[in-house]
């Protein structure tokens, strides 16, 4: 057992597959001795020549790899699984609970829309392809969540011999942890997305308090958010999309920024700080992610009964029927639609209706990453593009990054500052070059560490005692 030890412990590997230089595509794969573990598969977003990535076979034999851990379920860390599935991966896929129940929705919704949007590139001819396809179908969607393996967050658990994993709380959305990996008595960090203290439903993150390699993420690595007071900048924002008789339209993330945003509105009706207008969650997956909240209480502060309320606060849409009626209706209104960088979903819908009228107010409610619709509007784009058509854009855009689900660099800063000794080495990831850049100087200054900000397809060798 000891000549094994050490000879496992010599050395081991980290290839950086996504996330590097770029905020999408987390996957990070380890390689101790015979075992190939990757830290989440998140699909590639925003730019056209990042999303070209997710039709490429990784620089990897993909059927070697053993497992799959995934920190949470947001797309652009789980839903690459049925592709890579679909590439021949035959483990096993590992997570909490609710981030096994949140991949699940996401993938099966991914799948759908890819689907659907085959057809309609297809059926209208705007395709650049001479017959679009779908990255994968829903039978890859449902034979990636045949190998889901659900694990309890806070408890080392043997993964293979000298290898040990903990999934650990870090709020961000539900279910959503860091992940220690221990390999022969070096620990792997993997921060994941960092979530926020004081959230409305979350509970503060956990702080790591050892890593002999860490790998951070660094969406909001160069700022720091606004100290707004949320509720009276709804508010204001409401009343005045109210009193130009327009509808405020919020293009939200389906998981956690949804539940929060009808929390938040639910108190301001609660509260008579806003107007008796029509508020309308229209998210199939944003109504699926609410029963995982029913499903896993202890992960939130929301209780049974205050999810009731807010929810009948609310018309709930299910059907696209109701999607075009609500349409039709000019009648000033809140609408809560996916997806929050604007890149598919309902939202869409909604933006051909009302993209073009000066009373409609867009509020951004998230990141917003490069190359997305989100990201154009942030940026005073005069038109956008929808369906293969292009679109006057006359609201008024508003970014609230207040309710950002990820820590800034301050509280970052207040995640990392537990560790007990200087990690070995640092990379820092999910960030675009500018962030990650700023963050690597902060690090540097506030703790001395010198850090390294990978390329894409990138490998290191991490040596372990000598």
């Amino acid at each position: 057992m000891q000549e094994s030890y050490l000879k496992m412990s010599r050395k081991f590997n980290i290839h950086f597959l996504g996330a590097a230089g770029t905020v999408t595509g987390s996957k990070y794969l380890i390689e101790a001795e015979d075992k190939k573990i990757l830290i989440d598969c998140g699909m590639f977003q925003g730019l056209k020549k990042l999303r070209l990535l997710n039709w490429n076979y990784p620089p990897v034999k993909v059927s070697d790899i053993d497992v799959i851990l995934l920190t949470h379920g947001h797309a652009d860390h789980s839903a690459f699984l049925p592709r890579l599935v679909k590439m021949g991966f035959n483990g096993h896929i590992k997570g909490t609970k609710p981030t096994l129940d949140i991949a699940s929705i996401i993938i099966r919704d991914s799948a759908k829309i890819q689907d659907e949007e085959a057809e309609r590139a297809n059926r209208e001819g705007y395709s650049k392809h001479e017959i679009a396809e779908p990255l994968y179908d829903m039978a890859d969607a449902e034979n990636a969540i045949s190998r889901f393996k659900p694990i309890e967050e806070g408890e080392w658990i043997e993964l293979f011999p000298e290898i040990k994993v903990r999934f650990q709380y870090n709020g961000h959305i539900l279910g959503s942890t860091f992940i220690e990996l221990d390999v022969c008595g070096e620990i792997i960090v993997f921060s994941g997305d960092v979530g926020r203290k004081d959230d409305f439903l979350l509970e503060s993150p956990k702080k790591p308090q050892k890593a002999d390699y860490l790998l951070v993420e660094s969406t909001y690595g160069d700022r720091v958010h606004k100290d707004l007071d949320l509720e009276v900048e709804l508010s204001r924002l409401i009343h005045h999309t109210y009193e130009k008789n327009g509808t405020l339209i919020i293009p939200s993330f389906a998981v956690e920024r949804a539940q929060t945003l009808m929390y938040i509105l639910w108190q301001l009706r609660e509260k008579g700080k806003i107007p008796m207008m029509p508020m309308i969650m229209d998210s199939p997956m944003g109504n699926n992610v609410l029963e995982v909240f029913r499903n896993n209480k202890s992960w939130h502060k929301l209780s049974e009964d205050k999810s009731i309320k807010m929810c009948n606060a609310f018309k709930i849409v299910k059907d696209f029927r109701e999607t075009l009626n609500i349409m039709d209706n000019k009648q000033p209104k809140i609408i809560i639609a996916g997806s929050g960088m604007v890149t598919g979903g309902r939202v869409l819908n909604y933006l051909t209706e009302y993209i073009e009228e000066p009373t409609t107010t867009v509020m951004l409610a998230g990141y917003q990453a490069e190359g997305t619709r989100g990201r154009q509007l942030l940026e005073g784009a005069s038109e956008i593009k929808i369906y293969g058509k292009y679109y006057n854009v006359r609201a008024e855009i508003y970014n609230l990054t207040a309710l950002s689900a990820h820590a800034d660099q301050s509280e970052l800063i207040d995640w990392l500052s537990d560790i007990e000794y200087k990690p070995k080495k640092v990379f820092i990831v999910h960030g675009e070059p500018h962030s990650a850049d700023a963050f690597r100087v902060k690090l540097k200054d506030t703790f001395g560490w010198d850090c390294t900000i990978p390329e894409l397809y990138e490998m290191f060798e991490l040596k372990n005692q000598e």
